[in-house]
């Protein structure tokens, strides 16, 4: 799959889409982890729709023409939560679309944490500059972490 940036509207969480995003989150983890998800699909889709919508902003891209799911951000202020691409359609310009909307919404500061085995967020974040500022965080994966950290360069 290809993406049109013409046709990728970033939209406030909508809960019809909340299936469609559940997959793509699924499947995006997975790949990048090279692991199966440790919670079923309707677990997952329940943290969406119970924890996840109601403690942070969430924007999903979605290719309008056929209506998929390909990107959800979820964000808290300084917090970036969540931040996944659908596997077709990586390295086309939405996660940076999607991480400057969360730059901008935060208050010149994010923080955000990504699996150490999880090569391609780290070349991304880092791309997008971010430093890292801590590792070793503990998470239902018993995978490391490394926390990122973003500052917005003020201009004196």
């Amino acid at each position: 799959m290809t993406a049109n940036r013409k046709t990728i509207e970033i939209i406030a969480y909508d809960d019809r889409y909340a299936r469609a995003a559940v997959k793509m989150w699924r499947d995006s983890k997975q790949e990048a982890l090279k692991q199966k998800d440790i919670h079923s699909f309707n677990n997952h889709l329940n943290f969406l729709q119970s924890v996840l919508i109601k403690e942070n902003k969430v924007f999903l891209a979605v290719d309008k023409p056929s209506e998929t799911v390909v990107g959800l951000l979820a964000i808290n202020g300084s917090r970036l939560n969540q931040l996944y691409i659908h596997t077709g359609y990586q390295k086309t310009g939405i996660g940076s679309r999607l991480l400057n909307l969360a730059k901008e919404l935060s208050p010149g500061k994010l923080e955000l944490f990504t699996f150490e085995v999880n090569n391609n967020a780290r070349a991304f974040y880092e791309k997008h500059g971010f430093k890292i500022v801590g590792r070793g965080f503990e998470n239902e994966e018993n995978l490391p972490d490394i926390k990122y950290e973003w500052l917005k360069i003020i201009d004196v």
